[in-house]
C-alpha cells in the first residue's frame, strides 16, 4: 500500500531508475557512421571501459569506445554505489597458483583499486556523492569473529585507514536496527552516486580524447591480424581490442562468455526521509552490508533517501515486482518505515564467476585482444583497478598485476546457456542451507 513507484524521466535510454532521475546532464554522444582507425578499440561503456580508455589516453595512446546503448547503462549506472575494500571472495583459495606472494598481493591491489576511485574523483574533481564510511554487518557470532580477522590483516597489509569493531550494544551508533550482532567499521571504503561517477569519466575520457561512440552495438569482430571490429553503420581498425561487457557480453564472444553468469540484483529507493528519520537509520551516514550469501546492502542518498538493495537472483528471471519484492526484506531491517513510500525500484545484471576472482586478461588464441569481467560484486572499485591493469599490459608496461590476474584459470560453467543459471541457483541455495546451520 505504501509503493507510490515512480517512472522517472530516464534519461534517454537508461532503465527508470533513482540514479537516472537524479543524474547529471547527460551528453549525447554520436553513433558511429564511419570507417576509424585508432590504437586501441574498447568494448562496452561501464566502468571497465571508461577506465581502460581514460588509462589508455593518459599513456598517449589513441582510443574508441562503443557503447551498445548509453554510458553507464548497465550495471556501472544501477549499483548499490559500495565502494568496499577487496577484489574477489576467498582469495587464499588461490594460493597453489599464485603462492603466498601472490595471495598478498591480491589483497594489496583490493586496497590500492579503491584509491585509484578517490584518487580519479579528486584529480578530476568529479562531483558523485563521494562519502567516506562503511561498516560490515555481522549476522552471527561466528561472522564477528571473521571480521575480527579482517581487521587484523588489514592491519598486517599496513591498512592507513581507521577501523573499529563494534560489539553488539555499539551497533545502533551505526544503524538503527536489532538486526546485527556486530560490525566492522571501515572508513576507507564509502558509496557514492554511480551513476554519476560514470558520466564524469566519461567526460574526462572525452577531454583526453578519447572518441566515444553511443548506440553502436558491436555486430561483428575480425580478430585479425589486426582487429576490425563492425557496427551496424561503422567500422574500427585496431592494434589492439578490449573486451569490457562483462555480464552483458552476450554472444559476443562465446569463449569467455561462458565464463561470466549474469544474476540479477535489486534495489529500491524510498521517498526523502526527515533528517531525524535518516540518523535514525544510519547515524553516521554509512554504506553498510551485511554477511548472508544472499546479502541486505544499504545507504542513504544525498536527499536522504534509503537506497536499500540485494536479494541476487541466479534463475535468470527477475521479479515481477520488485518493491513488492524487496519491501519485505527492507522492513525486516527496519521495521519503523511500514509507512514510508517507495519512489524507486530497478534491477540488473552482475557477472559473476564460479571462483568469484575478477578476470583480467587476454586470449591466447589473440594476444592483442584484453579482457575483463566478472566481478562478483565488487565492481565498483575492481573495474578502476582493471582499467589501470590493462592499461599497463597494452601500453607495453611491466605489469605485476595483471600477470598475477592471467594466471589464475577460470572455469567454465558446464551445461551451455540452458543450463547455467539453474546450476548456480542449486548451488547458492546450497550455501543458503549452511548458513542456517
Amino acid at each position: 500500500m505504501n509503493a507510490r513507484v515512480q517512472q522517472p524521466i530516464n534519461n534517454g535510454q537508461h532503465i527508470a531508475s533513482y540514479y537516472a532521475a537524479s543524474s547529471h546532464a547527460q551528453p549525447d554522444h554520436p553513433t558511429l557512421t564511419q570507417a576509424l582507425k585508432v590504437d586501441v578499440c574498447v568494448v562496452g561503456g561501464g566502468f571497465t571501459g571508461l577506465n581502460t580508455a581514460i588509462e589508455l589516453a593518459e599513456r598517449g595512446l589513441s582510443v574508441v569506445l562503443l557503447e551498445a546503448r548509453k554510458i553507464g547503462w548497465g550495471a556501472s549506472g544501477r549499483n548499490g554505489g559500495q565502494l568496499i575494500r577487496g577484489v574477489g571472495h576467498g582469495v587464499e583459495q588461490f594460493r597453489p597458483v599464485i603462492g603466498n606472494d601472490g595471495v598478498r598481493h591480491l589483497k594489496l591491489m583490493g586496497l590500492e583499486a579503491v584509491e585509484i576511485v578517490r584518487q580519479r574523483v579528486q584529480h578530476y574533481q568529479i562531483e558523485c556523492d563521494l562519502t567516506w564510511g562503511y561498516c560490515d554487518l555481522a549476522n552471527k557470532p561466528r561472522d564477528l569473529v571473521h571480521l575480527a580477522a579482517d581487521a587484523e590483516e588489514l592491519l598486517s597489509l599496513g591498512y592507513g585507514h581507521e577501523l573499529r569493531l563494534l560489539q553488539a550494544d555499539e551497533m545502533h551508533s551505526v544503524v538503527g536496527s536489532d538486526r546485527y550482532v556486530g560490525g566492522l567499521i571501515d572508513m576507507g571504503s564509502g558509496h557514492l552516486h554511480p551513476l554519476n561517477l560514470a558520466l564524469g569519466e566519461a567526460r574526462v575520457a572525452r577531454d583526453l580524447g578519447v572518441q566515444i561512440y553511443e548506440h553502436s552495438a558491436v555486430t561483428d569482430i575480425d580478430y585479425g591480424p589486426q582487429i576490425r571490429v563492425q557496427t551496424a553503420h561503422g567500422s574500427v581498425h585496431a592494434n589492439t581490442l578490449v573486451l569490457g561487457c562483462n555480464a552483458y557480453l552476450n554472444d559476443l564472444n562465446p569463449l569467455l562468455g561462458g565464463k561470466v553468469l549474469a544474476a540479477g540484483s535489486y534495489i529500491i529507493a524510498t521517498e526523502p526521509l526527515s533528517a531525524a528519520q535518516a540518523n535514525e537509520l544510519l547515524p553516521q551516514n554509512m554504506a553498510v552490508c551485511d554477511q548472508r550469501v544472499t546479502v541486505d546492502y544499504y545507504r542513504l542518498s544525498a536527499d536522504r533517501r534509503l537506497l536499500f538493495g540485494g536479494a541476487c537472483h541466479y534463475s535468470g528471471r527477475d521479479p515481477k515486482d520488485i518493491a513488492a519484492y524487496m519491501r519485505p526484506k527492507m522492513l525486516e531491517v527496519f521495521p519503523q518505515l511500514a509507512n514510508v513510500h517507495i519512489d524507486y525500484q530497478w534491477g540488473g545484471m552482475i557477472g559473476i564467476g564460479a571462483n568469484r576472482l575478477p578476470q583480467i586478461g587476454r586470449l591466447s588464441s589473440h594476444p592483442n585482444v584484453y579482457y575483463a569481467q566478472a566481478y562478483s560484486g565488487h565492481g565498483l572499485n575492481a573495474t578502476h583497478l582493471a582499467g589501470r591493469l590493462l592499461a599497463e599490459a597494452i601500453s607495453g608496461q611491466h605489469s605485476d598485476g595483471f600477470e598475477l590476474f592471467a594466471r589464475v584459470p577460470h572455469m567454465t560453467f558446464p551445461g551451455g546457456k540452458a543450463l547455467r543459471s539453474p546450476l548456480l541457483a542449486l548451488g547458492m541455495l546450497w550455501h543458503r542451507l549452511k548458513e542456517l546451520r
